[in-house]
C-alpha cells in the first residue's frame, strides 16, 4: 500500500480567482491519492468593502460553506499548499494574519519537515506574481519546511512560464481560470504529492 499523505489547500480569495485554482489543486491532489483539506481564511475586510463590490460580495456567499482554516489542519497537514492573490506584490493580509497565528506550532515544531507550496494570481501579466510567492516561501523557511515548486519539470511549464508555482492572470476578473492554469494546478499538486509521499516514506523507514 503506498503512504498516505495529507494534504491542506489553504488559500485567501475575495473575488474567486484564487478560489477556483485552489478547487482545481484539491481536485488533482485527491487524484493523486492524497486526504485533502480545503480551507479558506478568514475575511478581514469590513463588509461595507464587500458590499460595495457585487463580484466580492457574491462570492463570499458562494464559499460560505467552506470552513476557515485553523491550525489543527496545518498540524493535519503533511503538505500545505498555499494560495494567495498579489497584494502590492506580496502576500494578501488575510492569509498573511493566518500564518502570523501559528507561532505556537512553529515554537513547537509542529510546521517543520512538510511539503510546502504556492499559487497566486493578478489582474496584470507583471503584476507582482514571482514576488508574492518568493514572498511566502519566506515564511516557509522560517518554518522548516521543504519548499516543493513546480520548476520547469513539465513541458507545460514553458507554456505558463512559472516556476514558482501556479499563477493565473485575471484581468478585470474578466478572465477565467482556463486550461492553461488548471494544467499547471495539475503539475504542481501532483509533484507536491508525490515528494511529500517520498518524504514521509523515507522518514517513516529511518524510525
Amino acid at each position: 500500500m503506498p503512504t498516505s499523505v495529507n494534504v491542506a489547500v489553504v488559500y485567501y480569495s475575495s473575488t474567486g480567482t484564487i478560489s477556483a485554482i485552489a478547487e482545481a489543486i484539491a481536485k488533482e491532489a485527491e487524484n493523486a491519492g492524497a486526504q485533502v483539506r480545503l480551507r479558506k481564511a478568514a475575511e478581514l475586510a469590513p463588509q461595507a468593502a464587500i458590499d460595495a463590490n457585487p463580484v466580492w460580495a457574491e462570492h463570499a456567499k458562494a464559499t460560505a460553506d467552506i470552513a476557515e482554516v485553523t491550525p489543527a489542519d496545518m498540524e493535519w497537514a503533511d503538505a500545505v499548499i498555499l494560495g494567495t492573490p498579489t497584494r502590492y506584490g506580496n502576500v494578501a493580509a488575510q492569509l498573511k494574519q493566518f500564518l502570523d497565528t501559528l507561532g505556537g506550532l512553529w515554537q513547537a515544531g509542529k510546521l517543520a519537515d512538510k511539503v510546502y507550496s504556492g499559487f497566486t494570481a493578478s489582474s496584470t501579466a507583471h503584476g507582482g506574481q514571482e514576488s508574492t510567492l518568493l514572498a511566502l516561501y519566506n515564511t516557509i523557511h522560517h518554518f522548516g519546511g521543504i519548499l516543493v515548486a513546480p520548476g520547469y519539470t513539465d513541458p507545460s511549464k514553458f507554456v505558463d512560464g512559472n516556476p514558482y508555482g501556479t499563477s493565473h492572470v485575471s484581468g478585470q476578473g474578466d478572465i477565467p481560470v482556463a486550461e492553461q492554469t488548471l494544467t499547471a494546478a495539475r503539475v504542481q499538486a501532483e509533484r507536491v504529492v508525490k515528494f511529500t509521499r517520498a518524504i514521509k516514506t523515507g522518514l517513516a523507514s529511518e524510525s
